[in-house]
C-alpha cells in the first residue's frame, strides 16, 4: 500500500538503519550521488547500486553492481527510469518474502504504473511523489539506531594478470575514496559477507576457523 505520515511513513524511516539506493553512481551532480552524503550525514548507514561504478565508493561506502540474492533490504530507494524501477521491483517480488519486503520508494520520475500495480497487489509499501531526502531535512529525521561506521569489503582481480584475487577491508569513514583499476569481483558490507548467497562470499564463509568472528576472518584475509 501506499505509505504515507499518517500511515507510518516516518516511523519506517528512523528505525531502519540501511537504504539502498539504485542510481547511485559516481557523477557529484546526479540526485542520488548526492543522496548517499545526506543520508549518511543523518546517521543511515547506505549502499548504492549502479553497475558501471561498482567497486569504487560515495562518501566512503561501496558501490554494488546489484542487489545480491539472499540479502534482504528495509528501504529500496530508486533514482531511475520507469522501465528499470519496473525491473528491480520485479526482481524484489521473485527473491523477497512477503513478510519481511522492503519499502519502496519511487524517487519522482521513477514511478511505473505496473511495478506499483504488483506492489499493491501483494500489499507492499511504497512512496510515490516525495524525495526521501528532502522528506527527511525537512522533519529533521535521522536513523535511530545507526550502525555507522560500517565495516565493507573488497575483492577484486590481481592488477599483475595472474589470475590471482586481492582482498581487502575497508571503513565508511576512512579518509579518502576507493577507486578501482582491475576488474571487481565481489564487493559489500560485513553485513553482506555474512548473509549474501553470492558464491565468493559463501567460498569466504567456509574459510572461518572456530571461535574466530567474520570481522576477525576478513582482515586474515586481507593480511
Amino acid at each position: 500500500m501506499r505509505l504515507t505520515v499518517e500511515s507510518g511513513l516516518h516511523q519506517k524511516i528512523v528505525s531502519s538503519r540501511l537504504i539502498h539506493i539504485f542510481g547511485a553512481g559516481l557523477d557529484p551532480e546526479k540526485p542520488a550521488h548526492k543522496a548517499v552524503h545526506e543520508l549518511s550525514a543523518r546517521g543511515w548507514a547506505v549502499a548504492p547500486i549502479h553497475p558501471r561504478d561498482a567497486g569504487s565508493t560515495i562518501n566512503g561506502f561501496p558501490i554494488r553492481p546489484s542487489l545480491d540474492e539472499g540479502l534482504t533490504p528495509e528501504i529500496v530507494v530508486l533514482f531511475l527510469a520507469p522501465e528499470r524501477a519496473r525491473g528491480v521491483v520485479r526482481n524484489l517480488i521473485i527473491n523477497q518474502d512477503a513478510e519481511s519486503f522492503p519499502l519502496v520508494w519511487f524517487q519522482h520520475g521513477a514511478e511505473d504504473e505496473d511495478a506499483i500495480a504488483a506492489l499493491e497487489e501483494m500489499g507492499a509499501d511504497y512512496v510515490i511523489d516525495d524525495c526521501i531526502v528532502v522528506n527527511s531535512n525537512t522533519n529533521d529525521l535521522c536513523c535511530n539506531e545507526s550502525i555507522l561506521p560500517q565495516k565493507w569489503c573488497l575483492q577484486t582481480a590481481s592488477e599483475d594478470g595472474d589470475g590471482c584475487s586481492v582482498w581487502t577491508v575497508h571503513s565508511s569513514d576512512s579518509e579518502g575514496e576507493v577507486r578501482i583499476t582491475s576488474e571487481l569481483e565481489w564487493v559489500g558490507s560485513l553485513d553482506d559477507l555474512s548473509k549474501s548467497e553470492h558464491t565468493i562470499p559463501r567460498y569466504i564463509r567456509s574459510l572461518k576457523q572456530n571461535n574466530e568472528s567474520l570481522l576477525e576472518l576478513a582482515n586474515r584475509l586481507a593480511n
